[in-house]
């Protein structure tokens, strides 16, 4: 069950990491100016909900790795 865990964690941290470069882009901080994300508006919603999504995800991984069999 840690492995089922820790898998999700892991692609609860991908998410987040996109979510944060998503958001940045939208700021125009990061990224080419040629990119369709870039000084997006738009973006920066999508940037915020993907993050929060990958914070969910990384939860729901981690108590699945905390949580002790049942005996």
């Amino acid at each position: 069950m840690r492995r089922i865990g820790f898998a999700i964690m892991l692609a609860g941290i991908v998410v987040f990491v996109f979510g944060i470069i998503f958001y940045l882009q939208g700021n125009s901080l990061v990224g080419p100016t040629s990119s369709f994300m870039y000084s997006n508006p738009k973006w920066i919603v999508n940037g915020q909900w993907i993050t929060v999504i990958g914070v969910l995800i990384l939860s729901a991984g981690l108590g699945i790795s905390l949580r002790r069999p049942k005996s």
